[in-house]
């Protein structure tokens, strides 16, 4: 407490001591005891308001000790159940959390990963993917400032995200690996890879390739056969030896009927082998019979068209010409759809023939666009000319109804650049993204689609959406999501279906180790997003007949139901409403794979290395007698005592202000009692 504090706080007493001795002494020729007592009341009652207007602070100091955290993440994937480990792995994590001494020092934290990172000690082994390298990017966000050395029971077999080799680059903790499985190399043949198009178009030919390797010492003959169905397709000696242990086959299959065509590629095993699951994979192409031509028509170059050609050819189905105004007039019968970027002058003659073929188009509209030439000869909408530039950045409109889209955090992207000014549309028109105006939302379109008079158009109101592609990879590591995206709108502008109040989105046929999400929506008849309806899913195995009915749970702007439990087989489904008579069928191929069963053993060096660049050590399943106390007698990891100073002001004391209620109650009522009031 402050010097200052103190000698206002005497003050303060002598002040409330020279008013109640006034008061009460100085007007009494004797002192008696009822008056002193009178005297003390009414000197506790000023003394406390002084305080309180003084309201001095007073220091708290408490002290609180603080234990490391040990974290345990256990590897859930099927891969330990497949090297026979998980009741080693039950076994160890329960003498880590009974362990007396390790409860003592540290705060003991359990997690599971496969393809998801998880607070949980439940291990079932049954997820498909494993992802290590997740598991330190979320250990490394949760335990960013404490002191919490981490212990990963796992094989060392990553199949999904990035290497996990160099995490203690990004995750500051030492990492002590528990190595599941051997270090006994066993004679194996496998398919490491196979590389095929998602799919084909009808009498041609689809090229595949298959990447084969051999673990061993000798030398083996084998052969890679491809089936469908009973049918080889294809066949293929191989010879390997200890030095020529891999082969690279190319070859072409024919697409010979429309639909899911499914194979398995089989590298006939030797018998000797211990593992032969992964000497077979299967693989599907869907064979469709026309590719969906678009043209991307612009005057200028600009990294968005190659962004835009980039997203749209990630799907096999289409094929992107990028054309100057004058090439694409002789030939405008040859595209499904044409995106006309930042249009002038000289589209004056596409537009005439898109007006009067009343063809669907996709507008990009940006700080280069002729806004005279556009309002002049675009009659779907009307923009205000300012000569201005705005930055715009995107929200996503959740009641957006002609398809299905996903939030993919538009609102990260970086802002778009476009022309200001309001823009008045002449039809009815579908906002699917909002523009957002450093930080303030607003309800002008920043992409709107419209349907008129049976064709279909939608309008970008901004350039550089290259730069959101970009962000896209930074987020998520993949293009995907983007190029989803922009595939969903062409996919709409491409086709003139009649708009229909139940849509389903689903592909035609999943990998086994992937997941299966198959997505609805459902409007009412002003094709308003319903989210009352209760929708249910009827599923029925081709081959067993076996069928099953299922809810689909709302989730953000749609419906969805979770099948990745489902067995690999061929699946017709009906999606359809309880309480209006809609529905719509499909069908779709779950391939036989289990990307978990492809190891033999724990990939030993890599955990070893882990161990090593993060100051950590590593050790196997089986010796694993001296691990527990290697980390008890760490002096790295001890208990600190920390000191907390908590500056308490006395205002909040809620005491004083009872003392001052009492004091005047109490002098009120013996004044009262002895006929002084």
């Amino acid at each position: 407490m402050q010097t200052e504090t103190i000698l206002y706080i005497l003050l303060a007493g002598i002040i409330a001591l020279g008013l109640s001795v006034f008061q009460y002494v100085n007007k009494t020729k004797s002192m008696s005891k009822l008056n002193m007592l009178f005297a003390f009341l009414r000197f506790i009652t000023i003394f406390s308001v002084l305080i309180l207007l003084i309201n001095p602070k007073f220091t708290q100091t408490t002290f609180t000790t603080e234990k490391p955290n040990l974290v345990i993440a256990v590897d859930n994937s099927n891969s330990i159940k497949h090297l026979n480990q998980s009741e080693k792995v039950k076994t160890l994590v329960k003498t880590i959390s009974e362990n007396t001494e390790l409860k003592n020092k540290f705060n003991l934290e359990f997690y599971t990963f496969g393809a998801k990172f998880q607070a949980s000690d439940m291990l079932s082994f049954s997820e498909k993917q494993s992802n290590i390298n997740e598991a330190f990017t979320q250990l490394s966000q949760i335990y960013k400032t404490s002191n919490a050395p981490t212990v990963l029971i796992s094989d060392g077999n990553q199949t999904l995200g990035n290497d996990y080799e160099f995490a203690s680059t990004t995750y500051k903790q030492p990492v002590y690996p528990i190595i599941l499985g051997d270090t006994i190399t066993y004679t194996d043949l496998k398919i490491q890879q196979l590389n095929v198009n998602k799919y084909a178009y009808l009498k041609n030919k689809f090229p595949v390739e298959a990447i084969v390797v051999y673990n061993g010492n000798q030398k083996v003959t084998s052969k890679f056969v491809v089936k469908q169905g009973n049918s080889v397709v294809f066949s293929k000696d191989v010879v390997f030896s200890k030095n020529n242990n891999s082969s690279l086959l190319n070859f072409s299959l024919p697409a010979s009927r429309v639909g899911v065509s499914a194979y398995t590629a089989t590298l006939i095993p030797i018998e000797t082998e211990k593992n032969k699951v992964n000497n077979s994979k299967n693989f599907a192409v869907e064979v469709i019979d026309q590719k969906t031509n678009i043209a991307i028509v612009s005057s200028f170059y600009h990294p968005d068209l190659g962004s835009f050609k980039k997203s749209i050819e990630s799907n096999e189905r289409s094929t992107v010409s990028i054309l100057k105004p004058n090439e694409i007039i002789s030939k405008l019968n040859d595209f499904q759809l044409v995106i006309l970027y930042q249009p002038n002058y000289d589209f004056k003659e596409l537009f005439t023939l898109l007006n009067t073929e009343n063809k669907n188009r996709f507008l990009v509209e940006g700080t280069k666009t002729d806004l005279d030439f556009l309002n002049e000869n675009n009659k779907t909408f009307d923009h205000e000319i300012t000569d201005q530039t705005e930055d715009y950045q995107a929200e996503l409109n959740s009641n957006y109804t002609p398809f299905i889209i996903d939030d993919i955090n538009y609102e990260s992207f970086p802002p778009l650049k476009s022309n200001y000014g309001s823009v008045v549309f002449a039809v009815p028109f579908q906002t699917m993204l909002f523009k957002n105006v450093n930080g303030i939302a607003t309800q002008e379109p920043l992409l709107a689609t419209l349907e008129t008079n049976g064709r279909r158009e939608a309008v970008l109101f901004g350039e550089n959406i290259w730069q959101w592609r970009a962000q896209s990879f930074l987020q998520t590591k993949s293009f995907q999501q983007f190029d989803d995206f922009i595939g969903k709108i062409v996919q709409y502008l491409a086709s003139n279906k009649k708009r229909s109040r139940l849509n389903v989105d689903y592909e035609s046929f999943y990998n086994g180790s992937g997941e299966i999400v198959i997505k609805a929506e459902f409007f009412d008849k002003n094709y308003v997003f319903d989210t009352r309806e209760n929708l249910q899913i009827k599923i029925t195995d081709k081959l067993s007949k076996e069928e099953k009915t299922l809810p689909l749970i709302l989730k953000h702007n749609n419906y969805q139901v979770d099948l990745s439990r489902l067995a690999p087989s061929e699946y017709d489904f009906t999606v359809y409403s309880n309480n209006e008579n809609l529905s719509k069928s499909g069908s779709f191929q779950i391939l036989q794979y289990n990307v978990e069963e492809q190891f033999l053993n724990a990939n030993v060096s890599k955990l070893q290395q882990l161990a090593k660049s993060s100051e950590g050590t590593s050790y196997f399943i089986d010796h694993t007698d001296t691990f527990i106390n290697d980390l008890i007698k760490d002096n790295r990891y001890q208990t600190v005592q920390k000191k907390h100073n908590t500056s308490l002001p006395l205002i909040d004391w809620k005491y004083l202000l009872g003392i001052i209620a009492i004091s005047l109650a109490a002098e009120w009522f013996l004044r009262k009692y002895n006929g002084l009031i």
